[in-house]
């Protein structure tokens, strides 16, 4: 299949990067020696004088090509442009600009969509760069109906929850598999809840949930136990206002196992509450969405 090469030719300005690029300048200082020649009748060798410093060489444009990945979401820039914010394996969720895109005969309109896979190839050392080419892969079933809300829901996420810039494979091939378990409608509130853990996990604000924080005992099974965000499980006591969740409830979300009506249901409010520290008490539009019409 042939590369959709992104259109160059609308004479818009290139985007002005939101980060400054940093230059080296080398600066001659007013008190530099002065080298004056030796003089003619000696047998010295004559000074020259100091050749100007050279500027250090302003780096290539950093290209990639033919990148896996997705779009999460899009919005216009200009007239004719988007501007998309893509999830892509090995370089993480980052901004492109996919110049034309608005053209009514632009083949990118058909391309840029969520949830379908991607080839991509970029260039630009700024926090935006350009699209070059996008190139749909195929292979995946599309999201339809709850399902579709359902993926949305996982783009918010990863927009509100990975950073810029940084990779995340794993998570990358996570969030792949959760497409295609959702395309093929297996049950949603499950395959959420291995998303949100794996999604915790990989960026690093998840807690072993097998080990006790304050006994460093390993979590029992028949104890009741509140989650600390930012350490970990511990004992539930009288005063906690936070969610109780059973030590098997820990240990089945630990395996990625929600067979249990219990779990499923301490894992939705204790995931809840997670999230909603992490995002610092911002809203979850899709999350809402979903409460509402399917009690996730």
């Amino acid at each position: 299949m042939n590369a959709i090469i992104a259109d160059d030719s609308t004479g818009e300005a290139a985007l002005p990067p939101t980060v400054a690029e940093e230059q080296s300048i080398a600066i001659i200082s007013d008190a530099a020696p002065v080298f004056t020649p030796a003089p003619a009748s000696t047998s010295t060798t004559a000074a020259t004088s100091a050749s100007p410093p050279k500027r250090r060489a302003k780096p290539l444009d950093t290209r990639v090509t033919g990148q896996p990945g997705f779009v999460l979401h899009s919005y216009p820039h200009r007239e004719t442009s988007l501007i998309i914010d893509v999830f892509s394996r090995d370089y993480g969720r980052i901004a492109l600009v996919a110049k034309g895109a608005k053209r009514p005969l632009s083949k990118l309109r058909g391309v840029l969509q969520t949830f379908q896979p991607l080839s991509l190839s970029w260039s630009g050392k700024s926090e935006v760069r350009t699209l070059i080419a996008a190139e749909w892969v195929g292979g995946m079933l599309p999201l339809e109906k709850s399902a579709l809300l359902c993926g949305f829901y996982l783009n918010e996420l990863l927009v509100k929850l990975v950073a810029r810039d940084d990779p995340h494979a794993i998570l990358f091939d996570h969030y792949v598999t959760t497409l295609n378990q959702l395309a093929h409608q297996e049950p949603a509130p499950i395959v959420l809840r291995q998303f949100e853990r794996a999604l915790l996990k990989q960026t690093g604000v998840a807690g072993d949930f097998t080990r006790c924080t304050s006994s460093r005992q390993p979590v029992d099974p028949a104890e009741s136990y509140v989650v600390d965000p930012e350490r970990g499980p511990r004992l539930a006591r009288a005063a906690d206002s936070w969610p109780r969740v059973s030590g098997k409830t820990l240990l089945d979300m630990e395996r990625e196992d929600y067979s249990d009506v219990v779990t499923q249901a301490q894992s939705k409010v204790l995931m809840r509450f997670l999230l909603a520290h992490h995002l610092g008490g911002a809203p979850l539009n899709t999350r809402q969405i979903l409460i509402d019409l399917m009690q996730l």
